[in-house]
């Protein structure tokens, strides 16, 4: 595996996934600083300073060189040209070709699929054009929505493991949902017309 240095805008039907620009602060302040959207992600509530010191780490984060990086990409609408919400993809390991998906998406476009068009595309990001072997998502299990989200992508419920992390001032139950590059080449990821998240 020589990483994965993709070539920009990744589109789908309704979105352009992309590399952050300084110009999305904007967009990305109004669902970072809101605490029903960040509350099962791992960072704060920000307030414009904060949102604008992550997305000038995020300028850098467009390719993957080596294990252990993310890859944080903005989602933009292409009918509006906002920035709508973010998709990731991280290399977990090279030797045993894992890797781990993650979104957070503004929650006045929750509920149209859009979330599941952008992980869509990541999955096939990670297996086809990185090359992995099994993603995995690993979240709260109260984020029922997210979990929904995964099973429509044909992702496989693993393991749930009790009080597995301390997040955010408490004890934080996980689910780990995970899919093999097979099963994905097979078709079970789902279909976009069945999308709602």
């Amino acid at each position: 595996m020589t990483g994965l240095h993709p070539t920009y805008p990744l589109r789908t039907e309704r979105l352009d996934l992309r590399a952050h620009r300084q110009d999305d602060l904007d967009d990305l302040l109004a669902f970072h600083s809101n605490p029903d959207i960040v509350r099962y992600v791992p960072w704060p509530v920000r307030d414009r300073e904060q949102t604008r010191v992550a997305l000038e780490a995020k300028l850098t984060q467009d390719r993957l060189t080596e294990e252990g990086q993310w890859l944080v990409l903005a989602i933009e609408l292409r009918e509006t040209g906002t920035v709508i919400g973010e998709v990731l993809l991280k290399w977990a390991s090279e030797a045993s070709r894992q890797g781990e998906i993650g979104y957070a998406l503004h929650a006045d476009y929750h509920g149209k699929g859009y979330a599941s068009e952008a992980a869509r595309e990541i999955l096939r990001l990670g297996f086809e054009e990185l090359g992995l072997h099994r993603i995995v998502a690993v979240l709260d299990d109260r984020n029922t929505a997210s979990a929904q989200l995964l099973e429509r992508l044909g992702m496989r419920r693993e393991a749930h493991l009790l009080q597995a992390l301390w997040f955010k001032d408490e004890w934080s139950n996980e689910l780990v949902y995970a899919l093999l590059k097979d099963e994905w080449l097979s078709g079970r990821s789902g279909s976009a017309a069945s999308d709602q998240g």
